[in-house]
């Protein structure tokens, strides 16, 4: 006896809840809900509370190199597990990749492809090309580390094969309405979990203060640290507010309907460095809100309201707020009194005796519960411990009531005992406070949800019966996915004398089904008259057909895949095709600098003498350096309607003649609606443009353009396709690469392609949250906050001293930059031997004498009068706060 088992075609019809097909999402309709997998408990955890799909990350190339992560040896299982339960899975592939990685990184996306994963959520552009040349089908979703703000952005995706666009979080309800009227593919935002301040895949802090890139992985944080604020050179007081960087965490459940009704695809829970309860808990509580627009929430599921925000605190709460959703609100994003997990707030110390603590409980506490006393110092050993006892506290000694933070209408004091020598009492004060950090009996019940063998969270399962007296029993079942199989009985039906196969008998009979991932949905009773069929038979028939079912889900997609190698051996350039072709008809790049001795290129043309090119942020900057020599200036002002002015007089400057060139840029993020900059921007005539995102590229196509490093090129794959599509004059190469990465791709791909950054403070942390409207305003935004950005300096003070320059665009985004200048001079000898013959130096504050010591220092050392161990010297000198190595002398990145 055989089973016949069919797929419909979703492609054709609206995709039930659980397992939504991306290209049927639509305004109104119901999202995917992606939860976090940093483990096979967390994997567990998101299946049994009801996420259609979920993301987790292999060993190598993905952004959260300090979760477990799996192996590539777990795909097939892990595939299996997901498949069969009717979720999906995506690997996150989501970190830049080296020019030396990309045959390793070709062995994993082939082990993915061929376990049948459903999608690979990648950043780098690279990648991207080389899954389309391994596969033509195989899905693609582009991370949010690739910054894509707009509709421009959602093009560029589309153009080079992806199937979904994450974008960034900074996108607000409206915006992310406006990109999804204007680019006609799937979009998926992150809904709940930890925010970044700084726009992922734009953040270069870890990088330049401890060669940690944040683009692999490797964050370390430096959001979440205390730091102390200058203005104008003057500390200001802040009180207990020194966590100026760090944001709340991101709660946008009560939005969960807004961004179905704008026609969200997929809502992303963020935490693959989580715990498995917290993946349980804010799965099921977003499984719950989902379901409540179709009207499917379990009849004892919560509803909005404290329970619910009870639950999230208690998951993981740094504070819980809607992010960008709602708009910008620089007074609510970040409250900077801490930046690490609390919980649930639950009051004031009111007085400390002997072993006990009293205080007015504002929130849910009971014993065996955990607490942490708040001192206002969260950067410090704080105290904190399992409370023992609850008691009311009794009348003070002298036979009133205890007084202090007593107000009328306040609950009665509690008093909180706790394990003898537990806690140091002498370091907890009146009126610290108070939050409530572990429940044990929530972590049960959640452990609960998703421990065991037996699936929890199961899928309807519906049936069809049909036969007569005399025929076979046909039964068909379907399950909410498609997956279709049919079986008849071994046996006739007979004529009832008793007992018939009615409705009710047979939905007790086919919805045993326990131990299974199904419940017994809809069934359609088309049974002649009344017939009878031993129940015995009617239980196999059930099994059969739940273990075809199984089969059938538990089979990967089969992804076309070719076989033969896409990547070439590592260091060996291509020596024919389109790209070289183009690079080639380009004109060969001037050189500012006069250099003999130069060795010829291979290809036989005429040797090219290295360039500075130099880039400035204010007008005194820009006479100095024409004056000391530069020929090829990039301007970079916080107002662009400065660079009419900048452009005037660097071509009315004495010293301009027509070897010179300015280029302008674009500031760093584009939005939907600012595109007045863009016309402002080309409004002032320069010779060129600093091309620094997807949109800047589609603006300004036809003008010569410089690709900058916002555009995150680690690999000849990206900087073929930024070099040859888009007809870049040249590509700075990303500031992720120490020198044996910018190496490699130096033998990779053509080197006059590039220009290298050798001098610059590295603009660390780039972010919509503005540090001016926060904290010099009571303004929550550009319209409202006075423009302080016009009138102050601002500099954050990090624990170790530095000072970090902080500066706001015409898009009032803030950009905090590195205190320290780096410096490749040392590297600069390897990079002309390499082929490198264009060199960026970046000012910042320095003065005009600081701009022309350094311009004058960098020309000798491209004359070969000194070496760069001498000019490191120098600079350590010149340089009031000294100088570092930066990321390219940092070599210990994975």
């Amino acid at each position: 006896m055989s089973v016949s088992s069919a797929k419909t075609d979703l492609s054709n019809a609206e995709p039930e809840a659980g397992m939504r097909s991306h290209d049927q999402a639509c305004p109104g309709s119901r999202p995917e809900l992606l939860a976090p997998a940093g483990d096979w408990e967390c994997a567990r955890a998101a299946v049994e509370n009801g996420a259609d799909a979920i993301y987790f990350g292999l060993e190598k190339f993905n952004a959260r190199m300090r979760a477990h992560n799996f192996t590539e040896a777990d795909l097939p299982r892990l595939m299996e597990f997901l498949h069969r339960r009717g979720v999906k899975g995506y690997v996150t592939f989501n970190t830049l990749v080296f020019e030396n990685e990309l045959a390793e990184a070709e062995d994993y996306l082939r082990v993915m492809i061929s376990a049948g994963v459903d999608a690979a959520i990648v950043q780098d552009v690279g990648i991207c090309r080389l899954i389309r040349q391994l596969s033509p089908e195989f899905p693609i979703h582009v991370s949010t580390q690739m910054t894509v703000t707009s509709a421009g952005g959602i093009e560029f995706a589309r153009e080079l094969g992806c199937n979904l666009v994450v974008l960034a979080r900074e996108c607000s309800l409206k915006e992310i309405e406006s990109i999804r009227k204007a680019a006609q593919m799937p979009l998926e935002v992150f809904v709940h979990g930890a925010l970044c301040v700084a726009y992922s895949g734009q953040c270069l802090t870890s990088e330049a203060l401890g060669g940690r890139s944040a683009n692999r992985g490797e964050c370390a944080q430096a959001c979440r640290m205390p730091y102390e604020l200058l203005k104008d050179g003057e500390l200001l007081p802040l009180g207990d507010r020194k966590y100026l960087l760090s944001p709340q965490d991101l709660a946008g459940v009560e939005l969960v309907p807004e961004l179905a009704r704008v026609g969200v695809a997929s809502l992303k829970v963020e935490g693959r460095l989580k715990s498995p309860e917290y993946v349980a808990n804010i799965t099921r509580i977003y499984r719950d809100a989902l379901d409540r627009l179709t009207s499917k929430a379990a009849p004892d599921s919560k509803p909005s309201g404290a329970g619910r925000l009870y639950e999230m605190e208690m998951a993981f709460s740094r504070g819980l707020y809607s992010g960008w959703f709602r708009g910008i609100n620089n007074q609510e994003l970040v409250h900077a009194r801490f930046g690490k997990k609390r919980g649930v707030y639950l009051g004031v110390v009111a007085e400390v005796e002997g072993e006990s603590v009293l205080l007015r409980l504002e929130g849910p506490l009971k014993a065996g519960d955990g607490v942490v006393f708040d001192a206002g110092h969260p950067e410090e050993k704080e105290e904190g411990g399992r409370v023992y006892e609850i008691k009311a506290a009794k009348r003070h000694r002298h036979g009133a009531p205890n007084h202090r933070l007593a107000h009328q209408g306040d609950p009665p004091l509690s008093r909180l005992s706790f394990k003898y020598g537990a806690l140091d009492f002498k370091n907890i004060r009146p009126g610290d406070k108070v939050w409530k950090t572990s429940d044990p009996e929530l972590d049960r019940r959640l452990r609960q949800s998703f421990e065991g063998e037996s699936p929890k969270c199961l899928s309807a399962l519906s049936f069809e019966v049909q036969g007569s007296a005399g025929t076979s029993l046909t039964v068909l079942a379907r399950d909410e996915l498609g997956h279709i199989a049919r079986l008849n009985s071994a046996m006739p039906l007979q004529t009832a004398e008793r007992q018939p196969l009615t409705t009710e008998r047979l939905r007790e009979q086919l919805g045993r089904l326990g131990g299974t991932p199904f419940k017994l949905g809809e069934l359609k009773n088309q049974l002649e008259a009344d017939v009878v069929l031993p129940i015995s038979e009617l239980n196999r028939l059930r099994r059969e057909l739940v273990c075809e079912l199984e089969s059938q889900r538990a089979k990967p997609p089969v992804w076309q895949l070719r076989a033969e190698p896409e990547v070439r051996k590592p260091g060996v350039r291509p020596s024919s095709g389109a790209a070289i072709t183009a690079a080639a008809s380009e004109p060969t790049v001037s050189c500012n600098s006069e250099i003999s001795g130069l060795a010829a290129p291979e290809d036989g043309r005429t040797p090219v003498a290295p360039q500075l090119v130099v880039l400035v942020r204010n007008l005194e900057q820009l006479e100095t350096a024409v004056e000391a020599g530069a020929r090829t200036l990039y301007c970079e002002f916080e107002d662009p309607k400065k660079y009419r002015a900048a452009v005037e007089r660097f071509r009315e400057h004495p010293g301009h003649t027509g070897q010179h060139e300015i280029f302008v840029a674009p500031p760093r993020i584009f939005k939907t609606g600012e595109e007045w900059i863009l016309n402002q921007v080309r409004s002032c005539n320069a010779d060129g443009y600093l091309v620094r995102n997807y949109d800047h590229l589609k603006f300004f196509t036809g003008e010569r353009c410089i690709g900058d490093y916002s555009l995150n090129v680690a690999n000849h794959l990206s900087a073929e396709y930024f070099k040859t599509k888009f007809r870049l004059q040249r590509l700075t190469a990303s500031y992720d690469l120490n020198f044996l990465q910018l190496e490699a791709l130096l033998k990779g791909a053509p080197p006059e392609w590039f220009e290298v950054t050798i001098h610059q403070h590295m603009p660390m942390f780039h972010m919509e949250h503005c540090v001016f409207c926060a904290f010099l305003s009571q303004g929550t935004d550009y319209s409202n906050c006075g423009r302080p950005c016009d009138k102050h300096d601002l500099k954050l003070r990090d624990r170790v001293g530095k000072e970090h320059p902080v500066k706001a665009d015409v898009g009032c985004r803030n950009t905090v930059f590195n205190a320290l200048a780096q410096t490749g001079a040392e590297y600069v000898e390897h990079l002309l031997v390499l082929g490198v013959r264009c060199f960026r130096l970046e000012f910042l504050n320095e003065t005009g004498s600081e701009v022309k010591k350094t311009i004058a220092s960098y020309e000798k050392l491209l004359r070969g009068e000194i070496e760069g161990q001498q000019l490191w010297r120098e600079l350590k000198l010149l340089n009031q706060l000294g100088v570092t190595r930066g990321q390219m002398g940092s070599l210990n990145k994975r």
